[in-house]
């Protein structure tokens, strides 16, 4: 079987990590199974629903390096959720509902007072044509409910009704539909919930195999009922739910607080194999390691190794997988990004391979490339009696050519003359040829300045 996977996002907001993880979770199997992925678009709510967060969230995927295979988007698409809840109608699986939300509310608390669970009673059902048309004259509008199989005969007599299925995460799942409500699949005002939708796209568009977070668990029974209900008994896709992210205080991550989104951490200067890596393996049994790229993440990638309980995000470990990458990054992957930053000449090779081992980012190379062009940093600066120090330090600088070991055969002089050794020696030299007390090997830095321009930085 071709396995056909979707991640349908909502455009009311930029997605962050924890949407990143259901992406890459399909994607990842996908790309596992050489099968397709589709992004589709839950913008039903047209109020909400915004181009420009669809747009982003396309960008922030493509960026992750998810590359669908198909884009499309619900809201154009009503006459194919026209038709199939037509279909219901005319099966008598879906049917009109005329309480309003403070009836349904008063109804659920006499339900709970009486120790009842609250679902609801079905009264709808034995509406006649006539209360209809009394509802209609007084200006209600009905709501529809899905009619669960969860009865034998009468609706009236709900029984208990197991759905199964294997869980390509969780492993088997049960829900009983009798102790769950019919769900509402279309509002008073003719809009959907994203049930329906869901379900005929999912159909009509040949998806084998859902993954998304285990708060839909659920609402699978239900799903499960509806897919039959449209395309026939046993065909339904294979589920998976995996566990979800949470910060660090255990609180849920939410696209309208803009918490963690694949947009903030792209503009902080964060790898997205960074952002892959920690998404798709964190609350797994596997070890969560920079992976440098979807091939090789792809082929650690078990559904099945996800935890049950929720795993909580640090952006701390964001960073260390983060360093990582870039401490591996060839010239030829960086270089356009280089190019970009304005490093550009005849040594920027070597320059990358010089500073790239002290880099969180690969922006903070322009600050460095400043300090090799440009002179050093401000950062830090030199006391007294290190000024003199250093400046007859540069009276024994070498003769060019210089190489690697031209440092070494410096210091050793300076050593000498100066009776200085140790932090005392090496740090004033790197305050004055840097202006920081941290950075690359000197003696892979003095060739690169060249002695004319290590001169220029005498104190």
């Amino acid at each position: 079987m071709s396995v056909t996977v979707r991640f349908a996002p909502s455009p009311t907001g930029n997605i962050h990590i924890g949407n990143a993880r259901t992406a890459l979770f399909n994607w990842l199997f996908a790309l596992k199974n050489g099968g397709a992925f589709i992004l589709r678009f839950d913008d039903t709510d047209v109020e909400r629903s915004k181009d420009e967060y669809a747009r982003q969230i396309a960008e922030d995927l493509d960026w992750l390096g998810i590359k669908p295979a198909q884009t499309a988007k619900q809201s154009e698409r009503f006459a194919i959720y026209h038709a199939a809840a037509q279909t219901l109608r005319e099966a008598g699986l879906l049917y009109a509902c005329y309480e309003t939300a403070e009836e349904l509310e008063l109804r659920r608390k006499i339900q709970l007072s009486r120790r009842l669970p609250p679902v609801y009673d079905r009264a709808a059902l034995k509406l006649t044509e006539e209360q209809k048309a009394e509802y209609a004259a007084e200006g209600r509008k009905p709501h529809w409910r899905f009619l669960l199989p969860n009865f034998d005969a009468d609706p009236f007599v709900v029984a208990r009704h197991v759905v199964e299925w294997d869980d390509v995460v969780r492993g088997p799942q049960t829900v009983d539909l009798g102790s769950l409500s019919d769900p509402v699949l279309i509002r008073e005002d003719g809009t959907y919930l994203y049930t329906l939708p869901s379900v005929v796209d999912d159909i009509d568009m040949g998806v084998t195999h859902i993954i998304r977070g285990d708060d839909h668990v659920t609402n699978t029974g239900v799903q499960i009922a509806i897919f039959e209900a449209l395309a026939g008994k046993g065909q339904a896709p294979k589920f998976g739910h995996h566990n979800l992210i949470t910060t660090t205080s255990g609180e849920g991550l939410s696209k309208r607080s803009g918490a963690l989104s694949i947009k903030s951490l792209r503009e902080e200067g964060v790898e997205p194999m960074a952002v892959a890596s920690l998404a798709s393996l964190i609350g797994t049994s596997s070890a969560v390691e920079a992976k440098p790229d979807m091939a090789t993440l792809a082929a650690q990638f078990t559904p099945d190794s996800s935890a049950k309980s929720s795993s909580k995000f640090d952006p701390e470990e964001l960073w260390v997988l983060n360093k990582e990458l870039v401490h591996n990054l060839s010239y030829e992957a960086v270089q356009p990004r280089l190019t970009r930053l304005g490093i550009a000449g005849g040594k920027t090779e070597n320059f990358w391979e010089l500073i790239r081992g002290n880099l969180s980012r690969v922006d903070e190379a322009a600050d460095w490339w400043g300090i090799v062009t440009r002179g050093p940093d401000k950062t830090e600066s030199l006391d007294g009696q290190d000024v003199a120090f250093v400046r007859e330090a540069f009276d024994h600088l070498p003769p060019e050519p210089w190489s690697r070991e031209t440092w070494k055969t410096w210091t050793d002089v300076v050593k000498k003359t100066s009776g200085r050794k140790g932090r005392q020696l090496f740090m004033p030299l790197r305050i004055a040829l840097t202006g920081r007390s941290s950075g690359p090997e000197l003696a892979d830095l003095l060739p690169l300045l060249g002695r004319e321009e290590t001169l220029a930085r005498r104190p």
